[in-house]
């Protein structure tokens, strides 16, 4: 009823909802961002089809038998293996766009730690923003225990890291506390391979013992304004069910 509802009051007001795009849509505009990020994107796409394809259809070819049935479905699997495949790298290509586009910028460790997904807790806003600099530290708990994120130049960032790091280790005593700066420099990480370095992280926590943590880490509250504008990692994130056709 009230879904028939609002559709009424849409059609009297003229106005006309707004349509989801279309999957092959939302694939061209990523497409269209990666080929600008990258221009040899055709070209790796296409080797990337061209590869697989050939490989799949050699496969079956051999494992199976010589009949004009098989011949065409070996022909038909190999074709959406390679586009899959081809799908798969053009979803790559659109991420170390997506995150060339963020580096350097404030806030974009946001949307590097939104890309981590089940067994950590995150925490969208910063647990510290220098009110002068604006430099911030992040904070998500996991298996590997705490760890603080800091976006700003290095030499800055270490006298604030470490003043959390102490602060953190207080509150969740025997939890190791990790801390990893963010940027483009020789001993930062740079935005794009920070998920990664999280992950490689030792583990020293089980599940339960992380939401444990989680909660009790939440008891600080600290200088935590929101992310400054002129960034919104939630907007630039790629569809990844569009790029994989779905």
């Amino acid at each position: 009823m009230a879904r028939d509802r609002s559709s009424n009051e849409a059609a009297a007001s003229g106005a006309t909802p707004a349509r989801k795009p279309r999957w092959y849509a939302q694939v061209w505009q990523v497409y269209r961002i990666s080929s600008r990020y990258n221009r040899r994107t055709p070209l790796w796409m296409a080797l990337a089809f061209v590869a697989t394809t050939g490989a799949s259809f050699g496969l079956s070819y051999l494992l199976g038998g010589r009949g004009v049935v098989w011949l065409v479905i070996s022909a038909v699997l190999a074709v959406v293996v390679g586009a899959m495949v081809a799908l798969i790298v053009l979803a790559r290509i659109a991420d170390r766009a997506v995150f060339t586009q963020l580096e350097g910028q404030q806030g974009a460790t946001t949307f590097a730690l939104q890309q981590i997904k089940r067994g950590w807790w995150i925490e969208q806003e910063p647990v510290h923003v220098d009110p002068r600099t604006r430099d911030m530290v992040f904070r998500a708990v996991g298996r590997p225990g705490v760890v603080l994120v800091t976006e700003g130049p290095l030499p800055r960032v270490l006298r604030i890291a470490e003043s959390e790091r102490k602060r953190h280790a207080r509150v969740v005593s025997g939890v190791p506390v990790h801390v990893l700066h963010v940027g483009t420099g020789p001993e930062q990480v740079p935005l794009r391979r920070l998920v990664r370095r999280m992950r490689r992280l030792p583990r020293a926590l089980t599940g339960s013992e992380v939401s444990a943590v989680g909660r009790r880490i939440q008891a600080l509250r600290s200088n935590k304004p929101p992310v400054p504008p002129g960034i919104d990692p939630f907007r630039m994130r790629p569809d990844r069910k569009a790029v994989r056709g779905r």
